[in-house]
C-alpha cells in the first residue's frame, strides 16, 4: 500500500528537466545549507539564553545524536535502496545508490524541531512554528532533488522525533537516590 502512494507523491515532487531553475536551486540551498545554518544559529541562540539554554542545548544535542545513530542502525538492517538504485526521477545532486531510509537529513531536522517544541515552545511561542516550516523544507528538498522516496522522509520524521523525546524524557527522570545508610548504632533489619 505504502508503494501505491510513495512513488507517484515521488514522482510529483521531484524535480524533473522542466522544472525551473528557481526551483532546484531552492531545493539544493534548503538540503546543502539550511540544516548546519539552523543548528548553529539555534545553538548559538541556545548558548545565550545562559544555564536553562545549555541545558536545552545538551538535549538537543543528544536528540540529534539519537536520530543519527538510529538512522544508521536502521540502514545496517534493513537497507532500501534509493530512488537511483531503481533508475527513477532525476537526481540533481550526487548521492549514492544505498541504503536511503529513513532519510538522514529529514530525521536530524525533525528531531532538532521536535527538540524545540519540547523546550522552548512555552517560552517562545514563534519558536516551534519556524523550526517545523523549515524542517519540512528540508525534507521535502530531498524528494525533489531526487536522492529520496517520501517514505524515507516519513520515517525520518518518526526517527527524529521519537529520538527527540527520548532525549528529553531521558534528561528529565528523577535521578537514582543512594540507598539510605544506617544512623549511628543502628543496623538495618
Amino acid at each position: 500500500m505504502l508503494q501505491a502512494i510513495d512513488l507517484p507523491l515521488f514522482h510529483l515532487l521531484n524535480a524533473g528537466a522542466g522544472s525551473p531553475a528557481w526551483w532546484i536551486a531552492s531545493a539544493r540551498g534548503a538540503s546543502a545549507w539550511l540544516p548546519g545554518a539552523c543548528m548553529a544559529a539555534l545553538g548559538l541562540w541556545m548558548c545565550l539564553q545562559g544555564p536553562a539554554g545549555l541545558r536545552k542545548l545538551g538535549r538537543t544535542a543528544a536528540a540529534l545524536s539519537l536520530a543519527w545513530l538510529a538512522c544508521r542502525l536502521i540502514r545496517w538492517g534493513l537497507p532500501m535502496p534509493r530512488p537511483a538504485f531503481y533508475g527513477l526521477g532525476v537526481q540533481w545532486i550526487a548521492h549514492n545508490t544505498g541504503a536511503g531510509m529513513p532519510s538522514l537529513h529529514a530525521a536530524g531536522a525533525f528531531a532538532l524541531a521536535m527538540a524545540i517544541q519540547l523546550g522552548w515552545a512555552r517560552q517562545k511561542r514563534w519558536l516551534p512554528p519556524l523550526v517545523w516550516a523549515l524542517a519540512t523544507l528540508v525534507a521535502l528538498s530531498r524528494v525533489v532533488l531526487g536522492v529520496h522516496f517520501p517514505s524515507d522522509i516519513l520515517a525520518g520524521l518518526l526517527v527524529g522525533c521519537a529520538s527527540a523525546w527520548l532525549a528529553w524524557r531521558v534528561a528529565r527522570a528523577p535521578a537514582p537516590q543512594p540507598p539510605e545508610l544506617p544512623r549511628h548504632g543502628h543496623l538495618p533489619a
